[in-house]
């Protein structure tokens, strides 16, 4: 792993540089949000902001997309995005979130063409976390304010300037002949360690030790009749969540043609589980909050061995009804 330096004075032309080649996503204000898109100019980044609004998981997996159109009998495929991209400054949760994503669009046997492409066609550019987020809690779910996982580059925050490590192959070569960077020092990679060692402290979240082995017995526990009883069933948790990925497939037809779509979905939806005789395995609140929290923390393991959340904070933060995962993770332990 090579580490080098760059100045933040010289970050918008290194982008510049890169937006000659390949297009460029990076965080920006968008209607008061900040979110990920592409980028005509390196200065229309952002770089102070504690996340993104809406989870980069968009990029690769949106959350509307044409699979093919037909007309009169003709069917007519999508093609396959074929652009090289760069994604600069996603954070170091988010990149993790896209392992998940791939064992799920991209794993050999189970291969979405759509997802896979984009994927293959993607550098990530991480921003490690200075001062995390109240609501975040990666660390106890094996991640941290500057987790490496999923990533190519990661920048970190000296103050005037950026420690730069190159992490793949593909990292180092966005960074290998550019003048604006130079070779990172002692004192550099110090100062890094030490700002990592006091965000990781800012971090607290639940003990999730245990948590698999409860859910493995408590299926049928009275414990889920009360936990949802907040829960509004609006779907911002999952809509929000950068590892969830329920889809739901529709045909719009408007004459003799139309198109396929894939849409996101939610769990959380009285339809979600509606079968068309009428029957519904899911017709209430409990059972719809059971499966997102036996999805992410028991079944995605049971399939993945990894639990599917990276702790984030953005179902936490967003919730209208303050149902905060971590409390309820917290509750699980103590049946």
């Amino acid at each position: 792993m090579t580490s080098r330096v760059i100045d933040k004075s010289a970050v918008a032309n290194f982008l510049d540089d890169l937006i000659k080649e390949r297009e460029v996503l990076a965080p920006a204000k968008d209607e008061g949000m900040t979110n990920y898109e592409a980028r005509g100019s390196g200065d229309e980044m952002q770089l102070g902001f504690l996340n993104s609004k809406r989870p980069p998981k968009q990029i690769f997996f949106p959350c509307s997309e044409t699979l093919f159109t037909f007309e009169k009998g003709e069917v007519t495929a999508v093609p396959l995005p074929e652009g090289q991209r760069v994604v600069f400054g996603i954070r170091p949760c988010d990149a993790r979130s896209c392992i998940m994503l791939d064992e799920v669009f991209d794993a050999p046997g189970s291969q979405d063409p759509y997802y896979a492409t984009r994927r293959k066609n993607t550098v990530l550019i991480g921003l490690g976390c200075n001062e995390p987020a109240s609501s975040c809690f990666c660390t106890s779910l094996g991640g941290g304010p500057f987790s490496t996982e999923g990533l190519d580059l990661l920048f970190s925050d000296l103050g005037d300037r950026f420690l730069v490590e190159s992490l793949t192959e593909r990292g180092e070569a966005l960074v290998a002949d550019s003048p604006r960077f130079r070779e990172a020092t002692e004192a550099d990679l110090k100062l890094k360690a030490e700002i990592a060692a006091r965000a990781e402290l800012l971090i607290s979240g639940p003990d999730v030790g245990g948590v698999k082995e409860k859910l493995d017995v408590i299926y049928d526990d009275t414990f889920w009749d009360e936990v949802h009883q907040k829960c509004l069933g609006c779907g911002v948790c999952t809509y929000m969540c950068p590892t969830c990925h329920c889809f739901d497939i529709v045909d719009e037809v408007d004459g003799g043609g139309g198109q396929r779509l894939r849409n996101w979905d939610t769990c959380q939806s009285t339809l979600f589980t509606l079968h068309t005789s009428g029957h519904n395995p899911r017709p209430s609140g409990k059972e719809r909050m059971r499966q997102r929290v036996m999805h992410k923390f028991r079944y995605f393991v049971d399939n993945f061995g990894r639990v599917a959340c990276v702790g984030c904070g953005r179902c936490v933060r967003e919730c209208p009804v303050n149902l905060d995962v971590r409390a309820v993770l917290e509750a699980v332990k103590t049946i």
